[in-house]
């Protein structure tokens, strides 16, 4: 039973995790994209977007990437301790 919870616990964190990294990517891409149509057509030109619309993907991937970093780093520090690396009286070759 023990288990069980633990296996819902882990989905129930991974979708998200998921749902978390689209609504950023897609926020990031949305409002960039946005602001350079406005941009086009205030200005009257038709590469503002294109540009745009590439540094909100760079931008959300980017803020996605730090989001996944930030979760799984506790996890990979504690199997670090666990498996002794970190430890002071352990020698790195």
């Amino acid at each position: 039973m023990k288990q069980r919870k633990q296996d819902n616990r882990t989905t129930f964190r991974t979708l998200a995790l998921v749902s978390q990294l689209g609504l950023t990517m897609i926020t990031a891409i949305g409002l960039a994209t946005a602001v350079g149509v406005w941009l086009d057509r205030r200005l009257g030109t038709s590469w503002i977007t294109a540009v745009l619309f590439v540094m909100g993907a760079i931008a959300g991937g980017q803020s996605a990437y730090r989001m996944i970093r930030k979760i799984y780093e506790p996890e990979q520090k504690k199997e670090r301790e666990l498996s002794g690396e970190d430890h002071p009286d352990v020698k790195k070759q």
